[in-house]
């Protein structure tokens, strides 16, 4: 890991085309500014985790798995939709 010191209005530059720049500090919390192209993709890391154990969990889900919590969700007829019945019933 690399460790930079920064002070207020400095830039710490990731390749040509990322800027961090050191916005404000208050206390034992520093406030960054991120500028990035669009195309890449910046997020806190608990958010970053979130999304990644998210996928991982939809990797695993099997087709009819989807059918299946879609039509038991609370709030919703628990009932299969017709044509979901048709469907099963034709693939036998």
């Amino acid at each position: 890991m690399l460790v930079l010191s920064r002070t207020r209005d400095e830039t710490i530059m990731i390749g040509d085309e990322i800027e961090i720049t050191v916005v404000d500090i208050r206390g034992d919390k520093v406030r960054i500014g991120i500028n990035a192209p669009s195309r890449i993709a910046v997020h806190r890391k608990e958010v970053y985790d979130a999304i990644q154990r998210e996928n991982r969990l939809a990797s695993q889900v099997q087709p009819g798995e989807i059918d299946e919590a879609t039509d038991s969700r609370p709030g919703t007829n628990a009932q299969p939709k017709k044509r979901d019945t048709q469907r099963r019933q034709a693939e036998r």
